[in-house]
């Protein structure tokens, strides 16, 4: 049965606990046969230096922490079917979430707000969405649920992308959110390099799976 309790509270997760449920939920797709995972295997991935924004620094104590604290809101769950306690998320139960937007909170809860290029370039080891269309439709899904749980941002001056940001850890400071944009990309520049490469990227992944239908794949 589906627990629906916390879906009506609101968000107010902790950035370690944000991070924490993160690192459960993409764990869970490019390492199934290494999960559910322990708390050391969780601190390595909250710790990573790619793919996270910001890069932590947490410790196992933090991370106990962390996972005490999700424990009680019923976001993951303790496996003890081996010698080393190991955890696992249960966001797909707790919130009703399908592979799709599990990918996505996991995307922006790990490398903060992201335009729906960059998402779907990003999710291709989670879950691999056929076009943008597609990836919006479940952004807008996200943003409709009760809480919501993805705000679409106001676009940064000199881009023409909409950035999504995670609501899990309460309201977003779209003003400190605005100011970090523009100290990062001068004039929008960089985030319109960086939205064109996730492009590209994401038409040579359509081009291969195009070639291996027609069986000139090399």
């Amino acid at each position: 049965m589906t627990d629906t309790t916390e879906s009506t509270e609101g968000f107010d997760l902790s950035q370690n606990e944000a991070r924490v449920l993160a690192v459960l939920i993409e764990k869970s797709f490019t390492t199934p046969d290494q999960y559910p995972l322990s708390i050391n295997a969780i601190t390595t991935g909250a710790n990573q230096l790619t793919g996270r924004e910001p890069v932590m620094q947490l410790d196992e104590s933090e991370v106990s922490e962390a996972i005490s604290q999700l424990l009680a809101r019923g976001l993951i769950g303790r496996y003890e079917g081996a010698r080393v306690v190991k955890y696992e998320h249960r966001i797909r139960l707790r919130h009703s979430l399908p592979p799709a937007e599990q990918a996505i909170m996991a995307l922006l809860m790990l490398r903060g707000p992201q335009t729906a290029g960059e998402l779907r370039s990003r999710s291709e080891r989670m879950h691999r969405f056929e076009d943008i269309p597609t990836l919006q439709a479940a952004l807008e899904h996200l943003a409709e649920k009760y809480p919501p749980m993805v705000l679409a941002l106001p676009r940064a001056p000199g881009t023409k992308e909409t950035r999504y940001a995670h609501l899990m850890c309460g309201e977003v400071d779209v003003a400190s959110v605005m100011a970090a944009t523009a100290h990062a990309a001068p004039g929008g520049l960089a985030a319109r390099v960086e939205t064109l490469e996730s492009e590209v990227a994401a038409l040579r992944a359509e081009l291969h799976q195009l070639k291996i239908s027609l069986g000139e794949a090399d």
